[in-house]
């Protein structure tokens, strides 16, 4: 008799631990699946009204109709979108907290600031591209600067008392100009002061209030403006003129066809570590984003063109801007290329 009560308790045991084991499993999985389960934020690393500000709440709207969970954005400004950046970086890697990628925060600091940024370019889970953002040099429309070609006649006469607009040092806003002046050959008398602000938002602001000469950046915060006829934009980098400003030229067209390397994206990035069925099912709803009408409608009115790429292809389009900024680094003389 004992020897047979104690197989049957074995068997009670071995079918108990099995039926805990699949209940463990399947419990998990379900809390996988169930993924989310309570609001995501994606942090902006920049000001309301910038490029990062638009792209972000594009994204939540049409994220929050596909996940069927709250999608919140939040502004962290400052450092020129390090401090937002580092927050997603230390953040758990659970895709409730994640960064809407921008090109100054995510290639430009990182390649030319390496020991300064708190973060490497790929301290990161890459989850996909969402947009490309044509830029363009702007002036307010009242300015007397009504071409390029009027704007650098004056800059090679004024120098240092002309100033530009931008988000923060080693942004798009500044690294635009930067290269422009090294196309010009400008001595550092003749280049402009670059007045810094928290986001392109402000830096419209200081054209509208003729704060600043002149800006270059994203075309997005500017359009509206442009429409309006509050400001002038007297360059596109795109390769053919825009849809959306037929009466701008290319930089192509102006002789400085090396500017077209300048260009803004937006991304979706999450913290190293991210599960990867989390990652999965983030990647898969940018794909049904970039269908959604009301998504494609909002890229379009903030001048950007859909850019939505798988996970891997999107750390491949970010480590080469990394590179094109570092090179582009070397080459202006702003970074050591040692580091």
């Amino acid at each position: 008799m004992v020897p047979a009560f104690t197989h049957r308790m074995q068997q009670l045991f071995v079918a108990t631990a099995v039926a805990s084991a699949s209940f463990a499993l399947s419990s998990a999985a379900w809390a996988q699946s169930s993924y989310p389960n309570r609001p995501i934020t994606v942090i902006a690393p920049y000001s309301a009204g910038g490029d990062a500000d638009l792209a972000g709440r594009n994204f939540a709207a049409a994220a929050q109709r596909v996940l069927g969970q709250t999608v919140i954005v939040v502004n962290k400004t400052g450092a020129s979108g390090v401090i937002g950046s580092a927050q997603v970086v230390a953040a758990a890697p659970d895709g409730y907290t994640l960064l809407l990628a921008r090109t100054g925060s995510q290639a430009i600091l990182p390649a030319i600031q390496p020991t300064s940024t708190k973060y490497k370019w790929d301290d990161y889970t890459f989850i996909g591209t969402l947009e490309l953002n044509p830029y363009a040099c702007t002036v307010n429309a009242k300015s007397p600067y009504k071409t390029l070609d009027d704007l650098i006649k004056a800059i090679r006469a004024k120098g240092k008392s002309m100033n530009f607009g931008t988000a923060g040092q080693l942004t798009t806003n500044d690294m635009g100009p930067r290269e422009l002046f090294s196309l010009l050959k400008l001595t550092p008398d003749q280049t402009p002061t670059m007045i810094p602000y928290k986001g392109t938002g402000d830096t419209v602001q200081s054209l509208l209030a003729s704060e600043t000469d002149f800006s270059c950046g994203s075309m997005g915060p500017f359009l509206g403006h442009l429409k309006a006829g509050t400001l002038r934009a007297l360059m596109v980098t795109t390769p053919e003129r825009l849809a959306a400003a037929p009466d701008v030229p290319t930089a192509r067209e102006l002789g400085f066809a090396e500017m077209e390397r300048i260009v803004g994206w937006s991304a979706v990035f999450g913290p190293v570590g991210l599960p990867a069925d989390v990652r999965d099912k983030l990647a898969a709803t940018l794909k049904t984003v970039a269908a959604d009408p009301a998504w494609q409608a909002g890229t379009a009115q903030s001048g950007s063109v859909p850019y939505v790429k798988s996970p891997e292809e999107t750390r491949d389009f970010v480590r080469a801007q990394y590179q094109l900024y570092r090179t582009l680094g070397e080459q202006l003389g702003i970074i050591d290329a040692k580091k």
